[in-house]
């Protein structure tokens, strides 16, 4: 029953959720957690259809790069997208987005993509990393429902952007934004910490790194230290 590209705005949020399971906890009436709704297999114009359909992390690419975006037009100082699909402020998180996909057989009918745009909340005590918010940095009290319209726009405008773009000039978008590229990084899989260096991410979403030889991880295989 739902148009594609329709949103859902909420002011209150009591089961928000994160990447593998995680809480995405924030303050009443604060900030933004939205919802998109896309329908890959309705886009029939063009190569996108194919091209997203064999690589899906694509469309998480363009959704992260839209959040990006909206914070950027704030003046929001080194901003940074952290793989997968974090915006990041130096080391501090100002946003996240996570993709819930429904396919019926082989055709992927629908996506959902929540976001999280810490906008207004100035304090997070249940939060251990300390994440900050456009608020922090403009000193500004931001209309919770206007941002989300503005955001939306950014979103849309991406999506449209999926059409126009070869995989190589998403993902070169996408890692020109890279967190920590081309640094020197901890990571942890399972019980095993060990240090490499940043190369890029591919267009199937796999953080690619180099140390005594290349790696690849999936999302979700390893965390940063």
């Amino acid at each position: 029953m739902l148009e594609p590209g329709t949103c859902f705005l909420a002011l209150e949020q009591t089961a928000g959720k994160g990447q593998r399971g995680k809480q995405w906890v924030v303050n009443p009436g604060e900030n933004i957690t939205m919802s998109t709704v896309f329908a890959p297999s309705q886009r029939n114009s063009g190569t996108a259809p194919s091209r997203i359909r064999s690589f899906p992390f694509l469309l998480s690419a363009a959704v992260v790069l839209g959040c990006y975006d909206f914070i950027k037009g704030f003046g929001v100082p080194d901003l940074f997208i952290k793989w997968p699909n974090d915006v990041y402020s130096g080391d501090r998180k100002a946003a996240g987005v996570l993709i819930e996909n429904l396919y019926k057989g082989q055709l992927w009918e629908w996506a959902v993509a929540g976001t999280g745009i810490n906008l207004n909340q100035t304090e997070f005590p249940l939060i251990d990393k300390k994440p900050v918010s456009i608020r922090m940095y403009t000193g500004k009290q931001h209309d919770v429902v206007q941002m989300g319209k503005l955001l939306h726009k950014f979103l849309s405008a991406r999506y449209t952007w999926l059409e126009a773009k070869s995989a190589d000039e998403i993902m070169d978008e996408y890692n020109s934004r890279l967190y920590r590229k081309g640094d020197e990084v901890r990571l942890k899989k399972e019980s095993m910490v060990f240090t490499t260096r940043i190369v890029n991410v591919s267009a199937n979403g796999e953080l690619v790194t180099s140390d005594t030889l290349e790696r690849k991880f999936k999302v979700g295989e390893v965390d940063f230290v």
